[in-house]
């Protein structure tokens, strides 16, 4: 850089010294402003204040600045605040607030794929695809049913389905499904109901009901189907009504008919009449053989 370049730039230098003195020197500027022998004496007061410094500064560099001063030259005026004052604050900040932000972001996405996979998807398939599984439901207990009866309760209940899905109540229209697949699953089981003859296990128990006296009796039984297979069904306890899957259950029957089962069991160990109802298909309730009310328990 050549020396009349690097004059200007100096002398610009030395003024704003000169300007950053008289603001530290507040008083002197306020008590020396106000005319010009009184800026004539601010001006010898410099002088002697670089001087005493060892340092030299031009006259036309003191008034310079004097100038400057009085212009406000040097002085920063904040921006008025505004939209757009805060937009450049937040901008500027960015690295303080960005990086929360951005991990709420992730956070939230995270939230919104799991609540999207889980909840949303799924009733999306569901409603999609329920209209076809009721119709499903119903042409197949109408081929099975050999009970009329069955059919039209069949259509009763796929009815009922249909209008909890078309008023958008998902929870029911699923649970008049279920009740369609349970209908179709009972239609379609064909087995034998055999009273438990083995080793070590009862063949039969009493119970006292809760609310009576009288003894109760039951013959402990099983399903079994055409490849001798041990089903699990569900079964309605009647002493409490509550449903469970189960492969042995009691059957209610008359006190004679318990103690003819007793009778046949201690013989040798062994019911030769240990057959006492069939399940045919196309039909919900099994024919017995022996006198029963249908009631059952689950537990004993």
């Amino acid at each position: 850089m050549s020396e009349t370049n690097k004059a200007p730039l100096e002398d610009l230098m030395a003024a704003m010294d000169v300007v950053d003195t008289l603001r530290h020197q507040q008083g002197i500027a306020e008590r020396e402003l106000d005319a010009e022998s009184r800026r004539q004496r601010l001006l010898k007061r410099l002088q002697d204040m670089y001087q005493a410094q060892g340092i030299e500064v031009p006259e036309r560099v003191l008034l310079e600045g004097i100038a400057a001063l009085e212009e406000e030259r040097f002085s920063y005026t904040p921006v008025p605040p505004s939209w757009r004052t805060k937009l450049a604050h937040m901008w500027v900040g960015r690295k303080r607030w960005g990086r929360p932000i951005g991990l709420l972001a992730v956070i939230g996405s995270v939230f919104f794929g799991v609540y999207f996979t889980t909840e949303i998807l799924p009733q999306s398939q569901l409603r999609g695809s329920m209209p076809g599984d009721i119709a499903q439901q119903l042409d197949r207990i109408k081929t099975l049913s050999k009970n009329p009866a069955v059919t039209t309760q069949s259509q009763q209940i796929a009815e009922r389905a249909k209008v909890a899905l078309n008023s958008d109540d998902l929870e029911q229209a699923q649970t008049e499904l279920s009740t369609l697949q349970d209908l179709s699953e009972r239609l379609s089981q064909a087995y034998t109901i055999r009273v438990i003859s083995r080793p070590q296990e009862s063949s039969g128990v009493w119970r006292i009901p809760p609310n009576g006296k009288a003894r109760n009796y039951y013959l402990i039984v099983e399903a079994i189907d055409r490849n001798n297979k041990v089903l699990e069904l569900s079964v309605v306890n009647e002493e409490n009504n509550k449903t469970k899957r189960k492969k042995t259950w009691g059957l209610r029957v008359s006190e004679q008919t318990f103690h003819k089962i007793a009778s046949d069991k201690r013989d040798d160990g062994i019911i030769q009449g240990n057959k006492v109802g069939v399940k045919k298909a196309g039909y919900l309730k099994p024919e017995f053989s022996v006198p029963t009310t249908g009631a059952t328990i689950t537990e004993w």
